[in-house]
């Protein structure tokens, strides 16, 4: 019997199962979109134990954040804004299976009449999505984040990331092509950008953060103007908000997307970060300092940056970590972040002023 069948009939009896499929394009679990005989459909997910070494510690803090959220919804302390929350279905015996090699598996609902998207395409979207995690970190900035356990030690250390990039270099074989020479220069070039991660740690707000706010784990609603939902909670842990708002940003402000055909086409779009920012002050603005703010650009060039290194580490370590769809997909995704990088250094004085004059306004805002 395959392993997701296994697993779902711990959830869910044999006879109610009308339909089993892969579902989604995640780069870390295996998901599955589950039918019953009813007609209702349930998200079947599989934790990548390769990733998550301890996947009832990630468990847990899903548990606490879900229950939180949904108290906070509950009581309409911090405004519904029509955001529909993620649950679990107990099982035979909990809310998770664990199958016989090791791995964690758990039920949740779908989320009904949404749609996700892997690029913005409009303004609008942007500001959407800056609101959707604005809202997260607001109703979870009253969880004390002590609660949760830190499920992935060493997440946005990007100085660890060059450690084994180069460790990766000295003991493997570089394969030999134009691209590996240019991405390893980018790199070179640019070890200096991993002293921001001292800049990052010092007078910065912590709190729960998402771990993996990409475009991709919004949901929207059926005409694509609201967020109503944020997915994948896996990586939910204590760490600085700056981390998910630079990745928020990294991946939203490309309207080429994650693996475009021409990485030519990769650029970070002024508009969108304008937008997405005056999305998330309108929600959560009170919980950054000056510093935050100040730091936003250079944080958003630091996720760029680690996460294309991350890319070019795993291909040259032969695609351990990431899921890939041909030999050079993390080759690619790294010279998509690589572009990024270069096209934010590029504007990098035009995006701090934008940066602070969508602050300003939100704070006349805030005072009328």
């Amino acid at each position: 019997m395959n392993p997701e069948l296994q697993a779902v009939h711990f959830f869910v009896p044999e006879h109610h199962i009308s339909n089993i499929v892969p579902f989604g394009e995640g780069n870390i679990n295996d998901t599955f979109a589950v039918t019953l005989q009813s007609g209702e459909q349930r998200i079947l997910q599989r934790l990548n134990p390769d990733v998550f070494p301890d996947p009832e510690l990630v468990m847990r803090n899903i548990r606490l954040v879900l229950d939180h959220l949904a108290k906070q919804l509950q009581e309409g302390g911090s405004g519904r804004d029509n955001f529909t929350p993620l649950s679990l279905y107990r099982g035979k015996t909990g809310d998770c299976y664990r199958a016989d090699d090791g791995s964690i598996w758990r039920l949740m609902n779908m989320v009904k009449d949404c749609r996700t998207c892997q690029s913005v395409s409009t303004v609008n979207q942007a500001r959407e999505l800056g609101k959707g995690l604005g809202f997260f970190h607001r109703m979870l900035s009253t969880l004390d984040s002590g609660k949760l356990a830190d499920t992935l030690p060493g997440f946005h250390d990007t100085p660890e990331y060059l450690r084994k990039y180069d460790a990766v270099r000295s003991s493997q074989k570089m394969p030999a092509s134009l691209d590996t020479d240019l991405c390893c220069r980018f790199i070179e070039q640019r070890r200096s950008m991993v002293a921001l991660q001292k800049d990052l740690g010092e007078k910065l707000t912590h709190g729960i953060i998402h771990g993996d706010p990409k475009v991709a784990n919004f949901l929207f609603n059926h005409t694509m103007e609201k967020v109503i939902s944020l997915i994948d909670l896996d990586t939910v842990k204590p760490g600085l908000l700056l981390h998910d708002i630079g990745d928020a940003l990294r991946s939203c402000c490309n309207p080429a997307g994650e693996t475009p055909g021409d990485k030519n086409t990769v650029f970070f779009d002024p508009e969108m970060f304008q937008a997405w920012l005056e999305g998330y002050f309108s929600r959560a603005g009170f919980l950054l300092t000056g510093k935050d703010r100040e730091l936003i650009v250079d944080s958003v060039l630091l996720i760029s940056f680690e996460l294309g290194l991350r890319f070019f580490s795993d291909y040259l370590a032969g695609n351990h970590y990431f899921k890939i769809r041909y030999q050079n997909h993390n080759l690619h995704r790294a010279m998509v972040q690589f572009s990024l990088v270069r096209s934010i250094e590029n504007q990098q004085d035009a995006l701090v002023k934008i940066m602070h004059n969508t602050a300003k306004d939100a704070n006349r805002l805030d005072n009328e």
